[in-house]
């Protein structure tokens, strides 16, 4: 599997993982690829809004553009929303802030040292994996019948 399918796989995982917890969620298909910022993955439980670029390879420094963390940054103001940075080491996931990254100079880097340091966990960010039923949503954003 190339580089980017292996990319696109770790962004429908975390789309799954995230439907697990009561989330809403999106990928972004083509993210990074147009001249417009755009995350990989857009969220939401009613509360709060997530824009996440996701990150995932067997090495354990991964490094992240300046450009990409300012693009999300501002896709994340025009929005409302929080974005944050979601890193896959095996089976796991560490989401940062945009302030908790490591400035190389001109990238900037996360290792899995500093991710399980200070990386919030999947749980940490989104909560538990629930039961997900049409019930559990806000009044506001029932699913639509099916008649």
């Amino acid at each position: 599997m190339d580089r980017k399918a292996k990319g696109t796989s770790a962004e429908r995982e975390l789309i799954h993982l995230l439907w697990d917890r009561g989330w809403f969620s999106i990928r972004a298909a083509g993210s990074g690829s147009t001249k417009y910022p755009c995350p990989d993955i857009m969220a939401a439980n009613g509360l709060r809004r997530l824009a996440i670029e996701c990150k995932s390879s067997a090495d354990p420094r991964r490094y992240i553009t300046k450009q990409q963390v300012e693009e999300l940054r501002q896709f994340a103001a025009m929005f409302a929303c929080e974005p944050w940075i979601g890193f896959r080491y095996g089976a796991d996931w560490y989401f940062f802030s945009l302030e908790d990254l490591k400035d190389t100079g001109r990238n900037l880097l996360v290792t899995e040292e500093l991710a399980r340091m200070k990386g919030l966990s999947l749980n940490q960010l989104a909560g538990e994996k629930l039961t997900f039923s049409s019930s559990a949503l806000p009044q506001s954003a029932s699913l639509p019948s099916q008649s």
